[in-house]
């Protein structure tokens, strides 16, 4: 029997029942848009985990600030200075395998403000290697340098959103603004990003568009802070290629240790490590998530499997008369195999396009990332057809093994 043949019979015999059918192809389209909506979930967020480990550093070991409020600060800093800047000269000299040592200190300032513009912004005191380190891309100007540094430079890199609030269509380069009450001029404009604010296994990392950059040194030197509050509130420590994290975080963690007095207020974050762990997290997620839509699947199968059944039932007088003029066993199972095959394939390719459609829903509404990749509509197709083959096939024995006479008097 050729294919176009049983091809075009089970299209017949489909179009004849066509709420039947529909009502049969819901279950596929259902298991496989399930299948590329959770699979386009899991690879757009272990995309968005990716940018924000790149954000991170995955060759960085992050320390952050990690005193306690109230009563309890008070006692550490009689052990503790916090991370301080006789911390950044200790890792540089003893600690080995470090390409660089970036501080950063944050400004107690809520707004940016140039003329009558004024825009709510974070501003941070870092070291002029922070670009470098933090993976920061200039669109305009410079970052500060060494001889910044020294003199305490009253100078700035703005981020995007703060350059298009506060100076437009205007040049920001050379232009003042102010952030408290000191008054600092415009070296430099950060590219836009994308970091959004997101966090991965509960570290935050920021969007630099409503960031401002200057020195550590003119923060330190310039703006008021509590005189209990650590000075720096994060260092990242950058490692050389051939410097293992995990070891250099145990070393740099007993030094720490050493020089804070036993006081544990700080922490130390190895990039490197929350991408094993968020990595481990997405399998179980895409573990789970494909348990539940292969269940969906196999009720579309369950589907198929009976209706091919009402199907062989209602043909069994056809079967019967196509064995007595010369049909083969062969030609009648792969005449049905066919036809459960199109009823899984039919389905299949309408719940790609709501699988598609659920991934766009859940990114536009949900601020979800999704990805809809190529491999998981291949797995969805190959998986619904798999299943209706499989469900068919019974169904298609059966048929096949009807005897001849048997069914010819069938009403």
């Amino acid at each position: 029997m050729r294919t176009e043949d049983a091809l075009r019979g089970a299209l017949e015999n489909l179009r004849a029942h066509k709420l039947r059918s529909a009502l049969t192809m819901l279950g596929m389209m259902f298991g496989v848009g399930a299948v590329i909506a959770m699979l386009a979930i899991g690879a757009g967020a272990e995309r968005q985990s990716l940018e924000l480990i790149a954000q991170l550093g995955i060759r960085n070991i992050v320390i952050r600030d990690k005193t306690p409020e109230g009563d309890e600060r008070q006692k550490i800093r009689k052990k503790s200075l916090g991370l301080s800047p006789r911390d950044v000269q200790a890792i540089e000299e003893s600690a080995v395998g470090i390409e660089r040592v970036v501080p950063r200190l944050k400004i107690k300032a809520q707004e940016a403000i140039s003329g009558a513009h004024k825009v709510p912004a974070r501003v941070f005191g870092v070291s002029r290697n922070h670009a470098k380190a933090g993976n920061l891309i200039l669109q305009e100007g410079r970052f500060f340098d060494a001889l910044d540094e020294d003199e305490h430079s009253q100078v700035c890199v703005i981020g995007s959103k703060v350059r298009q609030v506060l100076f437009g269509a205007q040049p920001a380069l050379g232009k003042p603004l102010r952030v408290a009450d000191v008054w600092l001029t415009v070296v430099g404009v950060l590219a836009r990003d994308t970091g959004g604010g997101a966090s991965l296994e509960g570290v935050s990392v920021g969007s630099s568009a409503d960031e401002i950059y200057l020195p550590a040194a003119t923060g330190l030197a310039k703006f008021n802070r509590d005189p209990i509050e650590s000075p720096y509130e994060q260092i990242i420590v950058q490692l050389t290629e051939a410097a293992d994290p995990r070891q250099s975080a145990l070393i740099l963690d007993t030094l720490l240790d050493r020089l804070h007095g036993g006081a544990k207020d700080y922490e130390l974050i190895v990039p490197e490590r929350l991408l094993e762990q968020n990595q481990a997290t997405q399998r179980i997620f895409n573990v789970v998530m494909g348990c539940i839509a292969g269940i969906s699947l196999l009720v579309g199968g369950i589907g198929i499997m009976n209706i091919m059944l009402a199907s062989v039932l209602e043909q069994t007088r056809e079967i019967g008369v196509r064995r007595a003029v010369g049909a083969l066993r062969a030609d009648i199972r792969f005449q049905f195999l066919i036809e459960a095959l199109s009823i899984s394939l039919l389905g299949g390719l309408a719940g790609i396009v709501a699988g598609i459609g659920i991934a766009k829903i859940v990114a536009d509404y949900a601020s979800w990332p999704t990805v809809v990749t190529l491999i998981s509509v291949v797995v969805a197709t190959g998986v619904s057809s798999a299943v209706g083959l499989i469900s068919g096939i019974y169904p298609a024995i059966r048929a096949s093994k009807l005897d001849p006479i048997e069914a010819l008097h069938h009403q």
